[in-house]
């Protein structure tokens, strides 16, 4: 299935449906050095990623979301994750390791770019394929712009998330563009939505210029990769 401005995430073909995933034990938060990330690798579709263990956390968003900005803030490195003034010139599916066994993952845009459609249907599709056959995966990180938070395809994503029992860290990027007042306001009123969902949604609000929420994300991903996990 390919995901579009209209299209609908994987409710018809999620891998929750073949199996579940459970917890089966709960280490101390470790304290990760995000700064040590290292690339990887870019692979166009699952099948080029590396070895399918450990554990991943994926971030995704619409192409004009700022999800290379806030990886690159994140582990505090300019040009780890590549940005680009034009949406959605992120085709692959890029690999950051933390340490062994513990993987960043930068996923395609979705949602709107300025490229020819072959093209988008191809990494829209390569997204689909990581999302409904990736065991490793054990958290998704959305980020939305905070002005436009909660877009269709923002959220059949979490619903599929939540359908899976995995945890989603909504970030609502760009924060710096709202006054304090708004930025609260808007935070409460999505903390709120996210109440629907009915699953485990936190809400944040980021800004990768002014470092706002980078201690909230760094927790949290500190939880799920403390986290040991087996499939059933």
């Amino acid at each position: 299935m390919i995901i579009g401005d209209t299209v609908r995430i994987l409710h018809n073909a999620r891998r929750c449906s073949v199996f579940s995933i459970k917890v089966t034990l709960i280490v101390a938060d470790q304290q990760l050095d995000y700064a040590s990330a290292k690339f990887v690798t870019s692979a166009p579709d699952i099948s080029k990623l590396p070895p399918d263990s450990g554990i991943e956390v994926a971030f995704a968003g619409r192409s004009n979301a700022g999800k290379s900005s806030a990886l690159n803030t994140l582990t505090r490195q300019k040009a780890l994750a590549r940005t680009s003034k034009t949406p959605g010139r992120t085709q692959l599916i890029n690999v950051f390791e933390l340490t062994t066994g513990q993987r960043l993952i930068d996923l395609p845009g979705y949602g709107f770019a300025k490229v020819p459609l072959a093209v988008k249907e191809k990494w829209q599709r390569s997204l689909s394929e990581y999302l409904q056959q990736r065991d490793s995966l054990k958290g998704i990180v959305v980020l939305m712009d905070i002005r436009h938070p909660f877009r269709e395809t923002d959220q059949e994503l979490i619903y599929w998330a939540v359908d899976c029992d995995l945890p989603v860290l909504a970030l609502l990027t760009k924060a710096d563009k709202l006054k304090q007042g708004a930025r609260k306001s808007t935070v409460l009123k999505a903390k709120q939505a996210a109440i629907a969902f009915n699953g485990d949604v936190q809400v944040e609000a980021f800004s990768s210029l002014k470092r706002i929420g980078v201690e909230q994300v760094e927790e949290k991903l500190n939880q799920w990769y403390s986290k040991e996990y087996d499939d059933e």
